[in-house]
């Protein structure tokens, strides 16, 4: 088998070659690989398998649920002026945000506070 690589993606695959653009090359492979892969120069991946190992993807969860904890908290810092006073929802639902890591771990599980008015 055969993979077309253009620009280290694979654009086709075949049994045989044929005569493409020069900025294409034709690389030999296992009949697993697909259009779309992507080639280093040595091996072949597939970009929509995932192979971070479970403690990266812990970590990239984590991470993620922490940016939009920031960008929420961010919106509300205008609260905490010292000219203002918050009220106690407002300062109960920015602890609950600041808190919101002890119980959840990831934007696909996590319930957020309601913001008060």
């Amino acid at each position: 088998m055969k993979a077309l690589i253009l620009n280290n993606k694979v654009v086709d695959t075949s049994d045989t070659e044929f005569e493409v653009h020069s900025s294409m090359t034709w690389v030999d492979c296992s009949d697993t690989v697909r259009v779309g892969f992507e080639y280093d120069g040595s091996s072949f991946t597939d970009p929509d398998v995932d192979t971070r190992t479970a403690d990266e993807i812990a970590a990239d969860n984590l991470a993620d649920l922490r940016v939009k904890r920031a960008d929420l908290l961010a919106a509300t810092d205008w609260w905490a002026s010292s000219d203002l006073t918050m009220t106690a929802e407002q300062t109960a639902y920015r602890q609950a945000l600041r808190d919101i890591t002890k119980t959840y771990s990831s934007l696909d599980d996590v319930v957020w506070p309601t913001k008060p008015e």
